[in-house]
């Protein structure tokens, strides 16, 4: 006899969650125009870092202008190649992205960051907390009140962002929340402030950091929300936990990067799991108490704790190597922000057409892991 299917929700919450990881956040951008063109806008998203500001363009504007101001982001931040990418050997290509890689270690990237002349930090006397840092992050400031609708993002009927950052004072990690409270670009700029490259944001007395220092996908934001209801969770990760043991200081660094901003999901799924199991054995002990055995408010507490859904989590895993460069995140080449949207693109659009998230669950199951690779898409059901 097969497994019981328990039916998903005729339309469950979709959610985007967004690590970060600087340039390598072009394919986030090319994960959602995927979503866009196939009807599947998100109603919550969260970000931090890169990911917060591909949040805020997403939910700070109308649907009609979506895709177009997120287009537009990567547009004016993308460096000019010396190369046409597609017609050069990978010896060529390398040569160019190290070039601009270069540039954007040492004169910043427009529309975005910009190197501080002549300062006292870089040589290791004291300045303003505001201004520890090797670049100013003005231009990326100016670019997001641009290119943001701040209306839009905080409107009740829009979609909800969560972005989060780090307070510098004590590293508690706060998290900003369109549906709790009214948020701002510095609220943006503050989950991607990461030191010692950017400076930290001040926002109510309190300076922050970049949140990825802390927890680089937040996928615990969206396991943990109540009230809970069936979602399919769009996670997208920049960062390979798995990789080649390395050989060279280069690849030591890439290595080091990767372990360090890798998605650590699965242990917030396992501490999810947990949760579960013991709402369902709630449900299962309630089944058992007589009428009236609890009082009103006891049984509405308990029905909540009991409350049942499933998560679709589908995986969406940025599978690119970079040549084993650690300034990998600082990339801003056309031609490598080009290939990166083209690869969230086409990942998205085959976890898209796999369709699995969309038929039921086994019952009791609590999360399902949808893998999209290189290899092709794995499934994977975590029971409860």
């Amino acid at each position: 006899m097969g497994s019981i299917v328990t039916p998903i929700s005729a339309r469950p919450r979709i959610v985007m969650v967004l690590q970060g990881g600087g340039a390598l956040g072009a394919y986030q951008a090319g994960v959602y125009q995927a979503l866009h063109e196939h009807g599947l806008s998100p109603d919550w998203v969260v970000g931090t870092s890169i990911g917060a500001i591909n949040a805020a363009l997403i939910a700070g504007n109308e649907r009609a202008n979506r895709l177009v101001r997120v287009k537009q982001f990567w547009d004016e931040v993308a460096q000019r190649d010396l190369f046409d990418m597609q017609r050069v050997p990978d010896s060529v290509r390398r040569f160019n992205i190290m070039l601009t890689t270069w540039c954007a270690m040492t004169q910043g990237v427009p529309g975005f960051y910009s190197p501080r002349w002549f300062n006292p930090f870089a040589a290791g006397w004291p300045v303003a907390p505001d201004h520890a840092s090797y670049f100013k992050t003005q231009p990326l400031e100016d670019t997001l009140a641009r290119l943001v609708d701040l209306d839009c993002l905080n409107s009740p009927r829009g979609i909800r962002m969560t972005v989060s950052a780090i307070r510098v004072s004590c590293g508690q990690l706060d998290n900003f929340d369109t549906a709790k409270q009214t948020v701002g670009i510095r609220h943006v700029m503050a989950s991607g402030a990461l030191p010692p490259g950017f400076p930290p944001v001040r926002i109510d007395g309190e300076l922050y950091w970049d949140g990825g220092l802390y927890s680089n996908t937040p996928l615990e934001m969206v396991l943990a929300d109540e009230p809970r209801v069936d979602t399919v969770c769009f996670m997208v990760d920049l960062w390979s936990a798995d990789g080649p043991e390395p050989t060279t200081l280069e690849q030591v660094q890439t290595r080091q990067k990767d372990v360090m901003f890798a998605s650590r999901s699965q242990r917030h799924i396992d501490a999810y799991l947990r949760g579960h199991r013991l709402r369902r054995t709630v449900r299962m002990l309630r089944a058992l108490l007589p009428d009236g055995a609890l009082s009103p408010e006891q049984q509405r507490e308990v029905d909540t704790v009991g409350t049942e859904s499933t998560i679709h989590i589908v995986r969406l895993a940025y599978a690119g190597r970079d040549w084993q460069m650690a300034s990998k995140d600082i990339n801003f080449s056309r031609g490598s922000i080009e290939w990166r949207w083209d690869q969230g693109y086409q990942d998205a659009l085959r976890g898209i057409e796999h369709g699995a998230w969309r038929v039921g669950a086994p019952e009791g199951a609590g999360v399902l892991v949808h893998e999209v690779g290189p290899s092709g898409i794995r499934d994977r059901s975590m029971p409860g």
